[in-house]
């Protein structure tokens, strides 16, 4: 299956990157402005933990924003395509591994993440996007980093499984 057809069939009304990109960097210039705060997933997921565990700081706006995230995608996966059944996003994964594979490795990739945006004071959306925008050397740093380790990680996964990820 040709590369085109994969990805349209993965996020089959995805919207061009030049209307996006340029969207996406307007919310994350006026959010400052009008906040003064950067625009990251990881500060409202540890809002939203603090405000569950009633310990520590949190921000309201912080954790609908993480609840926004996570019904949001849960919408769109569920309602918003044409296939019937639960949907989970990994389709893919799922029909190139079998479940003892997928499971431990989605396990060991989400605590690599959690590591990883902890070690490195924030997620890519708050380095890449809103640390990137303030010209942070350090973000700038984590975004060449991350971009790095995803591309060759893509290229090694897509090697193991010949393809078919």
């Amino acid at each position: 299956m040709p590369d085109k057809m994969l990805f349209g069939a993965i996020l089959p009304q995805q919207a061009d990157w030049y209307i996006l990109g340029p969207i996406l960097g307007a919310i994350t210039v006026l959010f400052f402005l009008a906040m003064n705060q950067p625009l990251g997933a990881s500060g409202a997921y540890i809002h939203t933990m603090n405000y569950v565990r009633r310990s520590g700081d949190s921000v309201t706006w912080r954790v609908w924003y993480f609840v926004g995230i996570a019904f949001g995608g849960f919408v769109v996966t569920q309602f918003l395509q044409d296939a019937k059944g639960l949907r989970t996003g990994f389709d893919s994964f799922r029909n190139a591994a079998p479940l003892w594979i997928m499971v431990p490795a989605l396990f060991i990739g989400g605590i690599l993440i959690g590591y990883g945006a902890k070690l490195g004071g924030g997620c890519t959306s708050g380095h890449g996007i809103c640390g990137t925008a303030q010209r942070s050397k350090s973000s700038i740093a984590a975004t060449v980093t991350f971009m790095t380790s995803a591309i060759i990680a893509t290229g090694f996964i897509r090697l193991i499984s010949g393809g078919k990820l």
